[in-house]
């Protein structure tokens, strides 16, 4: 028989019909090899979050009519690889239960399976709009119709009915954002200005895990800086992350505004940047302005950004490097003395 050594052997040897997804940062279509290669130690997780690597798996097994969805969050070590304990103890825990050959995997109910998400450490229930964004990504994958929810929300933002907002619902604004589609994004932008703020924001926390074009980004922008003037925090954030998805030098232009206005970029906004545009900041300018930024903020928790932007393969050595040759006298520099003096002080005590 075949060892399993890893949940991509496992998945492989009952032969599931598998997709996977990023459900940390983003939601967004996952290789199967990149778990291999994750799992095997190759390759460091390519977008982490809180210091895991968050995965939702949905796959079908044997005669199952419906899909099964886990939702898992791996733990890294310091370098963004797998942290393998947790993960061998729940692979035990899973063949102990299931048996360890194909055709006992595959003869398993959907209860016997889902069972082992009970008390699963590894097993976390992400937000909302995540969960909407999931099922509505995986059923456009798969080439199902989309919810009976989209409908009203395509008439609403097309202007073409009479409906009011409250009958919309967060499965149909995710829909309409994972079809949305270019010849859609013009009429889009022409309603941004004019949403309630109820519709604007569920449609951000959506928008942030697809790609948008200009017209969108600009009519964000435009949004998020009336919210800015008018002391709306919480939608200037939601159009900051909503905007991630966008072309990068029309989405660089605004995000080097906003850090160049200390008032206008407060912990809220830069933790927004990190979450979401954190491939934005994989520029030469931007990413010194964005770290002196979060360390000249008192209420931005520096060392928590810094971490988790270090856990991201492509922005560690950038971080690393902005840190070490940060003078003492630079915001920066008095930041990591202040994390050091306060170690220090911790150990001693």
């Amino acid at each position: 028989m075949q060892p399993i050594h890893s949940l991509h052997d496992f998945f492989n040897l009952c032969h599931a019909e598998l997709r996977l997804y990023h459900i940390g940062r983003r939601v967004e279509p996952c290789e199967r090899e990149v778990l291999a290669e994750f799992e095997k130690g190759i390759s460091p997780w390519p977008a982490p979050w809180q210091g895991k690597a968050r995965l939702a798996m949905v796959f079908r097994l044997g005669e199952m009519q419906d899909p099964l969805i886990w939702f898992l969050a791996l733990p890294l070590d310091e370098q963004g690889h797998l942290d393998p304990a947790q993960r061998d103890a729940f692979l035990e825990r899973l063949l102990l239960t299931l048996g360890q050959s194909s055709e006992a995997i595959e003869s398993q109910s959907s209860a016997d399976i889902n069972n082992l998400m009970k008390d699963n450490p590894l097993a976390f229930t992400p937000a909302l709009p995540f969960q909407a964004m999931l099922h509505a990504r995986a059923c456009a994958d798969a080439g199902m119709p989309a919810s009976e929810h989209l409908e009203p929300v395509e008439d609403y933002l097309s202007g073409q009915a009479s409906i009011d907002w409250k009958a919309l619902g967060l499965q149909g604004i995710a829909d309409y954002a994972v079809r949305l589609s270019s010849d859609h994004m013009t009429e889009l932008a022409r309603i941004v200005p004019t949403l309630h703020n109820e519709v604007l924001l569920p449609l951000c926390y959506c928008l942030e895990n697809v790609s948008i074009d200009s017209v969108v980004v600009e009519a964000l922008r435009q949004r998020g800086e009336t919210a800015a003037q008018d002391g709306d925090l919480e939608s200037l954030c939601a159009c900051v992350r909503a905007i991630s998805g966008g072309p990068r030098e029309e989405v660089g232009v605004w995000l080097d505004e906003l850090l160049a206005d200390a008032n206008a970029c407060g912990p809220d906004v830069l933790a927004a940047m990190a979450a979401r545009g954190w491939e934005h900041l994989e520029h030469e300018q931007r990413l010194p302005c964005y770290l002196e930024r979060v360390a000249s903020s008192e209420q931005a928790d520096f060392l928590a950004l810094v971490r988790d932007l270090a856990l991201i393969p492509r922005l560690r050595l950038p971080v690393l490097m902005i840190l070490r040759q940060a003078s003492n006298d630079s915001p920066i520099g008095k930041r990591l003395t202040a994390v050091t003096v306060g170690k220090t002080r911790r150990e001693e005590g």
